[in-house]
């Protein structure tokens, strides 16, 4: 079993930064894929960004070039750093691990969730 444990959310302005943390414990591997996905009340929830095992990175074409996802596989964490923030990234961030190298942009393609962290951006 695998525990993930989102933190770094919170209110900021538009056009601010904010980095997103994302820590596993329990059974965890290396090679597992991790992305970030998130969701706005009444909305599905929505593929941002993941990092596969090997290190191949993927992003939602609205967030290319303002967020950097990363991870640190000795510390078993995941990070997002947002930057330009903008009104309509205001949402719930999550973050999800597959037990697989493969990057998948389907939520249904992950088999570990975290709890999710609120990220508000207001103008």
């Amino acid at each position: 079993q695998v525990q993930l444990v989102e933190s770094g959310g919170g209110l900021v302005q538009a056009g601010d930064s904010l980095r997103l943390s994302c820590t596993a414990s329990g059974r965890t591997f290396s090679r597992y894929a991790m992305g970030w996905f998130r969701q706005v009340p009444g909305k599905e929830r929505v593929f941002v960004a993941v990092i596969s095992g090997s290190g191949i990175i993927n992003y939602l074409e609205s967030v290319k070039g303002r967020f950097t996802i990363s991870r640190d596989i000795a510390k078993n964490t995941v990070y997002l750093q947002m930057s330009s923030l903008k009104l309509e990234d205001t949402a719930v961030y999550y973050c999800a691990a597959r037990s697989g190298a493969w990057a998948y942009d389907s939520p249904s393609e992950y088999d570990y969730w975290g709890q999710g962290t609120q990220v508000t951006v207001s103008s």
